[in-house]
């Protein structure tokens, strides 16, 4: 474990691209080969925007790296965040505990409080308007809400007191997991629950981006099911009846422009509706 901890304290940006591209080239062939829905579209066309707001995310997260360095480093200097309390327990426990509270400040937390705080969810609607779910939904996000991700993650880190190696490490699990579990991908649904256990399968999280109520305020998690688990927020449905968008946000061809995304969090305030008839799981 010391190896792999030493290995993302000094990870490398060439790295961390192969990582981010190599990771949508991998689910972008398992698409093909075994899509959940046969969707509708010009896979290519339909890329566009979505690469256009991973290549914000990565210029934004790079002009910001140096905060996440700088105050790994003073929380550890100081002996400050919950870790410190698990100083002398094995190192593959600490990693654990330092991932799995990351994933709660840095994707659980971020993601519920995006969808209970009115212009949060306004921005994050640039996420939730994709009409056709697949692994480079993954990080369709608007500039302003890569900025509020990255202000939970330093919470996170302030809070856990996590060694630059976990941040690491945390960041590069969660850009894996986050295009595995939007990938357009047809597991077995008996192995995608086994998986919805512990982790956020791509069933669980397609109903997250069910267009309606109350789908999409549930399933927050990227990593770890737990936190929905525990939180009361994870509910299931059947992946057959999912339709991707959000209800008050349907024109698919504004959806898919850059320049109206961009625009999309200064719209008026909207939240989706609740679906009057009950949907039999």
């Amino acid at each position: 474990m010391e190896i792999i901890i030493n290995y993302f304290e000094n990870i490398s940006s060439l790295h961390r691209s192969i990582l981010l591209v190599g990771g949508i080239s991998f689910f972008w062939f398992i698409e093909g080969a075994i899509p959940l829905f046969n969707l509708n579209y010009q896979k290519w066309k339909h890329a566009i925007p979505n690469l256009f707001f991973t290549l914000t995310t990565i210029i934004i997260n790079f002009f910001l790296a140096f905060l996440l360095v700088s105050t790994s480093d003073l929380v550890v200097e100081r002996n400050f965040g919950i870790l410190y309390f698990f100083a002398n327990y094995p190192l593959v426990f600490k990693i654990t505990i330092g991932i799995l509270l990351l994933d709660f400040f840095g994707a659980y937390l971020a993601h519920y409080v995006e969808h209970r705080v009115k212009p949060l969810w306004m921005i994050h609607l640039v996420h939730h308007s994709d009409h056709n779910v697949d692994t480079t939904t993954a990080n369709r996000h608007h500039p302003l809400e890569s900025i509020i991700r990255f202000t939970f993650t330093l919470f996170g880190v302030v809070v856990v007191g996590a060694p630059i190696g976990y941040v690491m490490l945390y960041q590069s699990l969660s850009l894996i997991f986050s295009q595995f579990n939007h990938a357009n991908i047809k597991l077995p649904k008996r192995v995608d629950k086994i998986i919805s256990y512990v982790f956020v399968s791509p069933d669980m999280h397609k109903i997250h981006h069910h267009y309606r109520l109350p789908y999409t305020d549930a399933n927050y998690g990227n990593i770890f099911s737990i936190w929905d688990r525990i939180l009361g927020t994870y509910m299931d449905f059947s992946r057959e009846k999912i339709k991707y968008g959000v209800d008050v946000f349907p024109n698919e061809e504004r959806n898919s422009k850059i320049g109206e995304l961009l625009k999309q969090p200064f719209e008026p305030y909207q939240r989706p509706t609740v679906e009057p008839d009950k949907i039999k799981l």
